[in-house]
């Protein structure tokens, strides 16, 4: 259906990507993932012909379709939502309006010659339209638009009356309903809550065109995709499968790709350890230049830069009372709309607490009243003993200094902290080298969000709250993120609809919806059963989890990481002795073969054999020191593999904990 040939395009000196080849079937499902700024957007701008490619061709099958979901949203009408929606289609739109015209002038009374002709005519459209889906267009479009999170009382409202997330809701829709062979969708989840993606995944499993798409949302590619085509460093990767896939077969390349430069290295080593220790031998100088030019002709091996997660420890936070924050009878609106009455909640020491919902739910104003940033018509907020708090949101992206450097920026609020111990930070945050001296001004949306999370986090206090805190983060990002929470010491509340974060760090799920609460004392796995499960049984019941039983998520994590600890100390303990008798022998080596080196000039000089018992002697040192060296060099062999194989076990073993 579609055909991409070597393609390339660069900006300036920045190649963004370079001989990309590609043929996408109709059923097709690919993500196409990489780095922020890898060329993901231009690609797809080269696909829907709004950008010229440096070289290379795509071809498409004639009539074939082709609908793209941009990032940007374009300025839009001010028809309702679902007159709107509905008319997505020029031609369905063009016919209905011719239908509409010869339906009037028919009303009118024509001239009796003219009516029939008007009357065949009217009924081809009729026909056309009914199999252009024209009838069903309506439907079709309040089907999807309630899928994507629109209530019924908003079909009416203007277009101009929506938000900038739910504009790229009823665009996504629009296209939905246009029903192209091919759609293009640039990170179309970005504006969709758990519930709209979930019931966006399912439509996609079903769409009867082909996908390309963009996403940082794992748990989507992992549902939705079937290939992965990745912009990695300086090469183009294609893979069968999805996301999760992609990312074992690259980890697994990676360490036989480090294994094997490993092995080469070494080789090079010995091979320049003979010719340094015989470069002066003329004996030997054919030997010598032999090994030259093998190491001259010898491919080398380059070590990949994993790009797996970054790992952070954040100060232990002070230990908060039992009942971190309560809020009793809380009632809070906006004008005449009542969002919350009646409002208990009580959040505990150790919670990591995901707040669900459907958009519009309230799930903000909660997060916003628990941190004490919103304020509220009736009830109280009561905070526990020795609670600090810290809370995160989209706005406190405009409240970095543009003037300071990002260094500068963190240091504001790092008290005493040294400037290694604030760069190990923002590296950790994918801030490394040269970019701590950027100013705040040139920085990217992902680049700001790392760093006011940086800026919350490097503070110990002992209750955070974030509201989507992985937007504007690629998936880099969001591993280092999810890490950081996974290891914080403290009490954790938050909005995200990641549900990859959510999986890997809630241990209490808050459903928020239509002014109530639901709290779920589990893992989001256990909660999404539960759903499914009193979907289809309503006397299904809450499980109930006795306080001194639970088992907390972050306690398992903790177990977790105890448990990686103790197998990583005892991988060290194994391996440290034999990386330090590999140092030992490869200096013993060195020097062995020095005085090699001198036994074998003395050897070649021709005075040195008018002493017998001195070249008796001499000899039976040559040959010793040969033994020793082929012995210890073979010790050397025996003592890399085992390191090499104690090294895998210890991956295994991480893998399956």
């Amino acid at each position: 259906m579609l055909s991409i040939a070597n393609l390339s395009k660069s900006y300036g000196d920045r190649t963004l990507f370079s001989n990309v080849t590609l043929n996408v079937g109709a059923r097709d499902r690919i993500a196409v993932i990489g780095p922020n700024g890898s060329g993901k957007t231009t690609l797809f701008e080269i696909i829907a012909g709004n950008m010229t490619a440096d070289s290379g061709s795509v071809t498409k099958r004639k009539g074939t379709d082709i609908g793209f979901l941009e990032q940007e949203i374009k300025p839009s009408s001010k028809r309702e939502l679902l007159q709107d929606v509905a008319g997505a289609s020029t031609r369905i739109k063009g016919m209905e309006h011719r239908i509409q015209m010869l339906q009037e002038e028919l009303a009118e009374g024509v001239d009796g010659e003219v009516s029939p002709k008007l009357m065949r005519e009217l009924g081809e459209l009729q026909h056309q339209f009914e199999a252009a889906g024209g009838y069903d267009a309506e439907y079709e479009a309040r089907v999807i638009l309630s899928g994507l999170g629109f209530k019924e009382s908003d079909f009416g409202r203007s277009m101009s009356e929506f938000s900038g997330g739910w504009l790229m809701r009823a665009a996504l829709a629009k296209l939905l309903l246009l029903n192209p062979d091919l759609l293009l969708l640039d990170e179309p989840t970005n504006h969709l809550d758990l519930e709209s993606c979930i019931w966006f995944e399912d439509y996609l499993k079903t769409y009867q065109g082909a996908v390309l798409v963009t996403s940082h949302d794992r748990a989507f590619l992992n549902r939705v995709v079937s290939r992965v085509l990745a912009f990695d460093h300086d090469e183009v990767i294609f893979h069968r499968g999805n996301y999760d896939s992609y990312i074992k077969t690259k980890q697994k390349d990676l360490e036989v790709r480090e294994a094997t430069a490993k092995r080469q290295e070494q080789k090079i080593k010995k091979e320049m350890r003979f010719i340094e220790s015989f470069r002066a031998d003329k004996r030997r100088a054919a030997q010598v230049q032999s090994r030259i030019k093998r190491l001259d002709k010898m491919e080398r091996i380059e070590s990949t830069k994993s790009t797996k997660k970054m790992h952070l420890s954040f100060p232990e936070p002070a230990r908060s009372g039992e009942d971190v924050i309560t809020l009793k009878h809380i009632l809070k609106s906006y004008g005449t709309n009542v969002v919350y009455r009646g409002l208990n909640l009580v959040l505990n020491r150790g919670d990591c607490v995901a707040l669900v919902g459907p958009n519009g739910a309230g799930k903000t104003t909660l997060l916003k009243m628990l941190a004490g940033v919103l304020s509220f018509e009736k009830g109280e907020r009561k905070l526990g003993h020795n609670v600090e708090t810290a809370y995160y949101a989209q706005y406190q992206l405009d409240l970095l200094d543009p003037e300071n450097t990002v260094l500068t920026e963190l240091r504001k609020i790092a008290g005493d902290e040294s400037e290694q111990k604030l760069r190990g930070i923002l590296g950790a945050f994918l801030f490394g080298g040269d970019d701590v001296e950027k100013r705040v001004s040139v920085l990217s949306g992902g680049e700001k969000a790392r760093l006011a999370i940086a800026k919350m986090l490097v503070r110990p206090s002992n209750f955070l709250l974030m509201d989507e805190p992985t937007n504007h983060l690629d998936i880099p990002s969001r591993e280092v993120l999810t890490d950081a929470l996974e290891a914080y010491g403290g009490t954790l509340c938050f909005v995200t609809h990641d549900r990859t974060v959510i999986q890997q760090i809630a241990n209490k799920i808050i459903e928020v919806k239509e002014g109530k609460l639901t709290v779920f004392p589990g893992a989001y796995d256990s909660y999404l059963f539960w759903k499914e499960e009193s979907g289809r049984d309503e006397s299904a019941e809450m499980p109930k989890i006795s306080k001194n039983k639970e088992v907390s998520a972050r306690d398992q994590s903790r177990r977790r990481k105890q448990a990686a600890g103790e197998l990583r100390n005892e991988y060290y303990k194994k391996s440290s002795p034999i990386k330090k008798r590999i140092e030992a022998v490869e200096t013993e080596l060195v020097d062995l073969e020095m005085q090699m080196t001198q036994i074998q000039k003395m050897m070649a000089d021709p005075d040195h054999y008018e002493d017998n018992t001195r070249v008796v002697e001499t000899i039976e040192k040559h040959r010793q020191l040969k033994d020793t060296i082929e012995s210890l060099t073979a010790e050397w062999e025996e003592l890399f593999l085992e390191v090499e194989s104690l090294q895998k076990e210890f991956e295994q073993a991480k893998d399956q904990m």
